[in-house]
């Protein structure tokens, strides 16, 4: 049993033992992995986007609609919104989805990695411009960061490998402070990678055993895909997600379960969300 409680989860105990025991099996998240991919029709989102666009700002894209779709999931849906540290399940207070948002287009052009805290029942305006106004505010906190690390790269090298394996062991025990997790990425829900936006599609990611991330979504551009329709193969634009899973977390079929919900607010917003002109928000149809 952990000798303290976790700032960011509870500790799971009504699970099935053969469950409980997987952590101890399968010890590191990236010998744990389960792939899939999605790939949803988008015609209908970017119809519903253009709309939702003309009757608000700032400017909502297909990325934030995606982001949306697993946010509002995770909190649906909240077995799926776990980790595991130091042999153990904790389910994750809250849900929050990284993202790693390019500021320029350019070989040189640097990187700032956004944290989103999803509130249950937010509407998709309210999240879509917090991860607008976010892009923005990352460029100032990467620049803090960066002579943060840049102060710690300074030291020897088995220094900086002490203190990396210091804060393992404080993670472990359940002894790393909130306020070093609080604003760090790698402590989420989910990650998402826009790579298709900067032309790198079709790539699966691996997870780190750095945070608690249990789930990663390498997005692709969108493009034409073949879809079957009525017995038919149709083609239509298309948009890929190859997902990584850590597998102790949950079983298959809850995590199917979940990806169809995100299919369905991809495919169907309208429906899912309500129109575009009013205030979008999912209201938890069909969570099972």
């Amino acid at each position: 049993m952990p000798l303290f409680r976790r700032p960011d989860g509870d500790l799971v105990r009504d699970e099935v033992p053969a469950r409980l025991i997987m952590p101890y099996i399968m010890r590191r998240r990236n010998e744990s992995l389960v792939f899939q991919e999605s790939t949803y029709r988008i015609a209908a989102a970017r119809a519903w986007l253009r709309a939702y666009n003309r009757a608000h700002r700032p400017r909502a894209t297909l990325f934030h609609l995606l982001t949306y779709a697993c946010a509002v999931v995770l909190q649906a849906r909240p077995r799926l919104n776990r980790f595991v540290s130091g042999g153990r399940i904790y389910q994750r207070r809250g849900v929050a989805v990284s993202f790693v948002a390019k500021k320029e287009f350019t070989d040189e052009g640097a990187e700032a990695t956004v944290k989103v805290p999803f509130t249950p029942g937010q509407p998709f305006r309210e999240f879509s411009g917090r991860i607008s106004g976010l892009v923005d505010e990352a460029r100032e906190i990467e620049r803090r960061v960066d002579k943060e690390i840049g102060l710690i790269m300074r030291l020897p090298g088995p220094m900086v490998t002490g203190l990396v394996a210091l804060s393992r062991v404080l993670d472990r025990w359940n002894l790393f402070p909130w306020f070093m997790m609080k604003d760090d990425p790698m402590y989420a829900s989910l990650f998402l990678a826009n790579l298709g936006s900067v032309g790198v599609s079709d790539a699966y990611h691996h997870l780190y055993e750095y945070g608690t991330v249990s789930i990663f979504g390498a997005v692709s551009a969108p493009r034409p895909h073949p879809f079957v329709e009525q017995h038919q193969v149709v083609v239509d634009d298309g948009l890929s997600v190859r997902w990584t899973f850590d597998e102790r977390i949950d079983d298959a079929f809850s995590c199917a379960r979940s990806l169809l919900l995100v299919q369905r607010i991809m495919e169907d917003p309208a429906r899912q969300l309500g129109p575009p002109d009013g205030e979008p928000v999912w209201t938890g149809g069909a969570a099972r």
